[in-house]
């Protein structure tokens, strides 16, 4: 359950006042996801996501994610490109929280890959890093080396529920992987978040991707290392 912000028709009805998407004739919460809420809103002829952004993502990095997917759009990335309101504004403000909206893509996740797939979604990272060169935009990784001490301090002895001595390996892991760590490796705008759900495919085929609230600058083999973490294992 991923509907943490109710909305009503009053929300539904300012929203057709900000933006020029036309008469909305539904809209329904989506419950899949853990981050935010997400809402499929419905016009006679398009269907659209709003957004709530709650507590990780914050403000200022909204216009990053927003002008990242619409540059990415213009270069023929299949992703969901953000809607401006009549102000000229990627976000508004619902129930106190920033909110956007972008195109719906069509397509879906798939709940298992084959070697194909795979190879397939390399393809189209590569094109995705390729389109990001040529895009002056920067926000710092949030989930890079720096921030691992902190999450391991907030797991703190969970971890002995697992495995008694799981804390100290991932500690001690921790300390060599700081000091190995790469200073010169290629790097540029990462997706930062290709889980298998938000990578579509349609009609069997690669598609496009979703969520784009990691995204960040860093070295481009990070986000091979998270797809082979995420995307090759069963």
């Amino acid at each position: 359950m991923a509907i943490y912000t109710k909305i009503s028709r009053n929300n539904i009805i300012s929203i057709e006042k900000k933006f020029n998407l036309g008469k909305i004739i539904s809209f329904k919460g989506i419950k899949k996801g853990i981050e935010n809420t997400n809402y499929l809103i419905k016009t006679k002829n398009k269907k659209y996501i709003l957004t709530i952004f709650e507590k990780r993502v914050k403000k200022r990095d909204v216009p990053f994610f927003m002008s990242l997917m619409d540059k990415l759009s213009n270069q023929n990335i299949t992703c969901p490109k953000p809607q401006k309101s009549k102000s000229g504004n990627y976000s508004i403000n619902i129930k106190n929280k920033t909110a956007s909206i972008v195109s719906f893509l069509e397509g879906k996740d798939k709940n298992k890959l084959d070697i194909k797939d795979c190879y397939e979604v390399g393809k189209n990272v590569a094109k995705l890093h390729i389109a990001s060169k040529k895009i002056k935009l920067h926000r710092k990784n949030s989930m890079s080396i720096n921030m691992w001490s902190k999450i391991l301090d907030k797991i703190g002895n969970r971890s002995r529920k697992i495995n008694p001595g799981l804390n100290y390996l991932m500690k001690e892991t921790l300390l060599e992987v700081k000091i190995k760590w790469p200073k010169n490796l290629p790097s540029g705008i990462i997706h930062g978040d290709l889980f298998i759900d938000n990578i579509f495919f349609n009609n069997n085929k690669f598609h496009g991707y979703i969520d784009f609230y990691f995204a960040c600058n860093d070295f481009l083999m990070y986000e091979i290392a998270i797809c082979i973490n995420a995307l090759c294992f069963d």
